[in-house]
């Protein structure tokens, strides 16, 4: 997409995913770090995620749209096997416990994600779009 490439998609597609932002991720755990002192949690497990579940297929057409090159129509490989068909967490606890809230919209996280690959790539030799 960057290089003007079809994404390829190892897997049939279907798979269905819970994609979460890395700025959000990373805030998520250091509140989780911060509330520890104030709150009697050492030892719990907490999921931290948007609660937006979509297939492979899905988000890559996204990032398509987002990238103005709906044109490039992925390539479905499907060689995977022993994939977990259905991945995705509930954050009701973060929420209710520590009062956790995802910052960025799907399309916010996708965007900026898609340019610092942008900006990373921008001297590459095989041009980017």
């Amino acid at each position: 997409m960057i290089f003007n490439e079809r994404p390829v998609i190892r897997s049939d597609g279907t798979l269905i995913r819970d994609y979460i932002y890395i700025l959000d991720a990373v805030e998520a755990y250091i509140l989780l770090a911060e509330k520890m002192d104030e709150l009697p949690i050492q030892g719990e497990a907490f999921n931290f995620s948007n609660e937006i579940q979509l297939t492979v297929l899905d988000i890559t057409r996204k990032i398509l749209e987002l990238m103005g090159r709906e044109d490039l129509e992925p390539i479905v490989l499907n060689e995977t096997t022993g994939e977990i068909k259905h991945q995705y967490l509930s954050a009701e606890k973060a929420k209710k416990v520590l009062r956790w809230r995802v910052k960025y919209s799907l399309d916010e996280g996708l965007k900026e994600t898609i340019d610092w690959y942008r900006e990373f790539f921008k001297d590459d030799k095989r041009g980017v779009d």
